[in-house]
């Protein structure tokens, strides 16, 4: 007989050990490598092992995202957190119960299938046997390799996963106690500011100390490491003050002129390219009717809610480092690389931070803050980011285009689909080859990283929901990845799947109306998933959608559909809108199949989260450049870069269907591509023409109504 074949993340890290521990009478602790970041992650892990080792949540202590303890899971990111972490915590749970119930049987002279676990006590034919994990744990060497052998429980017999649980982090999130990374003070604690390099290779001509102690009014010292400035001291205000009194007294060489950066996404077309392509080969063209559209998406700027904060203690040969980032194991990788320190002199612990959404700047910080440290043994270094600063030097979302080319039927149908692309990379975080921001300006910065994107087995990068999920004959992607670009990116919630689901769809909608056939009839005909149909005809039923509903009069409704990465959770979207000089949201209507749900409530938050934001980048965000202007950014506050308001959220209706799958689906990033696609079709079918270009802004709007 085969072995079990474990999770990707057991088989990673297979010691039960690193997974589940009963460290005294009536507690267990779990760990995980998923850190929270507002989707309620830990809450879902602590209802994974209380059903699985048949336990209270309340007897369960939850560590997460720790180098010293934790599993290494990589990054918490791309929806992966249940669909592979959860999954691996429930056979972790599992395999460790087997083996309590197997010790059990021998202490008790009795078959396994007699016994049972209730809440964390072995009984034998439902009576009490006065053992449990506890008075087991000492017999119980779980430095042992998982097997997988542990039965999971059957769907039927789950007691807390599929229920609505009350969050674990949100008490002191709501009564105001000092979870966040940027409340954490340390004994003897000093704050640092770094001096920015204006760019690669820019060096430090003369720093004028003398004026930027005037200002600070208060005492301030100076680490400098090459091109590294840092100003740091006991009062946090007069390092701040200091800090921006030293934009106008420190003086820089090499500085290059800020590039000539186009605001709109066509000035991609013009940038040297890697060209990749995927899938089958173009079918015969002749005498088939051709369809082709451009959409194109700016660059994003995360604009986490708090700017990015990283505290570091280097005592004794040892340094510790606290991050909100997404990986504290990649972070620890990049820190070797970085500081010339063994891994194992090393230890990254996660902290939550208040905003997250992808690679901003919490690596860097985290990096700023372990650069000083280890100038000053024995010092705890605080690093917070100003808002200005995580604007101007976070990693930036791609600008993408995407070209849409497709060979239609005689009904209208497409029957070959290309979808090209033009994007920089979304994959400079630190442990996927990019560099620390940091470590550009020490003595001998580490060389720039090859040109690369996020490979396909993870999902991709800019390819992400690049291939229609779709019952299309022939079906490609042509990735047009741009090499030069003179803002650093990286990744931002759900990567390349909103603008790439954004023109898929929204061409759906072009092609149903060339073929006058309504949307919803349009797309369930080219699909034969039934899980697709289903979220499809459940958010139209939800809706109330009406096919042949008037339009051009200001008021429109638009659908959408994907399944994230092609693998993930179905989602199907109803967005229903006011235009006018400006659009108005007035309700989103959502239907996902996420598989085995474990929190219900969590899984809405996600989506409704999902929602919003897509939201916001759809009618708002934009980074925008003046190259008149210092390093050529003129996005730099919530005014530059604004955001959606809690009065423009639209009333949101959600449900879920298929939870009591076997198999739990990812979904943090599933609504935002159908979102972006309901929103535009939902303003074409109110303007009567089509905006293909984000944000949907008032100018845009203007500008389309002026062209009919």
């Amino acid at each position: 007989m085969n072995a079990p074949v474990l999770p990707g993340p057991l088989k990673d890290n297979p010691s039960l050990a690193r997974w589940v521990a009963f460290p005294a009478p009536g507690q267990v602790a779990i760990n995980t490598g998923r850190v929270e970041i507002g989707q309620g992650v830990l809450t879902a892990m602590v209802q994974i092992a209380a059903d699985e080792l048949d336990v209270a949540m309340t007897r369960i202590a939850i560590r997460s995202g720790s180098t010293a303890v934790t599993p290494n899971e990589g990054y918490t990111a791309g929806s992966q957190s249940i669909q592979f972490g959860g999954v691996a915590m429930r056979q972790a749970c599992a395999d460790v119960r087997a083996l309590f119930l197997a010790q059990a049987a021998k202490v008790l002279a009795c078959p396994v299938n007699e016994l049972s676990i209730r809440d964390g006590s072995i009984l034998r034919k439902g009576a009490s046997t006065g053992q449990d994990y506890w008075t087991l744990a000492g017999a119980v060497d779980l430095n042992v390799d998982a097997g997988g052998s542990g039965a999971r429980k059957p769907i039927a017999e789950l007691e807390s996963i599929g229920t609505s649980s009350a969050r674990l982090d949100l008490p002191a999130k709501i009564f105001g106690d000092a979870i966040f990374i940027h409340d954490m003070r340390l004994p003897g604690m000093q704050h640092a500011r770094v001096v920015r390099q204006p760019n690669r290779g820019a060096t430090i001509g003369s720093v004028d100390e003398r004026a930027i102690l005037r200002v600070a009014k208060a005492p301030v010292a100076f680490v400098r490491q090459g091109n590294f400035l840092a100003i740091l001291g006991d009062d946090e205000t007069a390092v701040d003050l200091a800090a921006v009194a030293a934009d106008s007294h420190v003086k820089w060489q090499n500085v290059e002129t800020p590039t000539a950066i186009q605001q709109e996404a066509n000035w991609l077309l013009q940038r040297p390219a890697v060209d990749r392509v995927f899938g089958a080969e173009p079918a015969d063209a002749k005498g088939r009717e051709r369809f082709e559209r451009t959409y194109s998406r700016g660059y994003l700027a995360h604009a986490s809610i708090s700017p990015s904060c990283g505290l570091a203690h280097y005592d004794n040969g040892h340094l510790t480092v606290w991050t909100h980032c997404q990986g504290v194991f990649p972070l620890r990788a990049a820190l070797v690389k970085t500081l010339g320190l063994e891994a194992s002199a090393i230890t990254v612990h996660h902290v939550q931070g208040s905003g997250c959404y992808g690679h901003n700047g919490s690596d860097d910080a985290a990096a700023d803050a372990a650069i000083v440290a280890m100038q000053l043994p024995g010092k705890p270094i605080r690093v917070r980011w100003r808002r200005e600063e995580e604007f101007i030097y976070e990693p930036k979302t791609p600008a993408m285009i995407v070209k849409v080319h497709a060979l239609l039927d005689e009904a209208g149908k497409p029957t070959d689909w290309t979808q090209e692309i033009w994007s920089p990379t979304h994959n400079q975080r630190p442990g996927a080859g990019g560099n620390l921001l940091g470590a550009l300006a020490l003595p001998h910065p580490p060389p720039e990283p090859p040109p690369n994107d996020v490979p396909e087995s993870n999902g991709g990068g800019a390819t992400r929901n690049a291939e229609p999920l779709y019952d299309i004959a022939a079906k490609r992607h042509i990735h047009h990845l741009v090499t030069e670009t003179p803002v650093r990116t990286s990744a931002l919630r759900g990567l390349g799947a909103m603008p790439n689901v954004f023109a898929l769809e929204c061409c759906i909608d072009e092609l149903a109306e060339r073929a006058g056939v309504y949307p919803v009839a349009y797309r369930l005909a080219i699909t034969a998933d039934q899980r697709a149909r289903a979220v499809i005809e459940k958010v139209a039923a939800m809706a109330n959608w009406q096919a042949g509903e008037p339009g051009g009069a200001g008021r429109g409704r638009g659908i959408a559909f994907a399944r994230y990465k092609n693998r993930a959770a179905y989602a199907a979207c109803v967005v229903e809108l006011d235009v006018d000089e400006e659009i108005r949201l007035r309700h989103v209507w959502c239907a996902t199949d996420a598989g085995l749900v474990i929190n219900p409530d969590g899984v809405i938050n996600q989506l409704e989260g999902g929602i919003i934001q897509s939201a916001s980048w759809v009618l708002k965000e934009q980074v925008r450049f003046d190259n008149s202007v210092a390093l050529g950014h003129a996005s730099f506050d919530w005014e530059t870069y604004p955001v959606l308001k809690f009065s423009e959220v639209p009333e949101i209706d959600i449900e879920l269907i298929n939870t009591k799958d076997e198999v739990p689906l990812g979904v943090g990033e599933v609504t935002a591509g159908p979102t972006a696609a309901a929103i535009g079709n939902a303003v074409s079918h109110a303007l009567g023409t089509r905006i293909r270009d984000l944000p949907l802004t008032r100018e845009r709007i203007m500008a389309s109504l002026l062209k009919e």
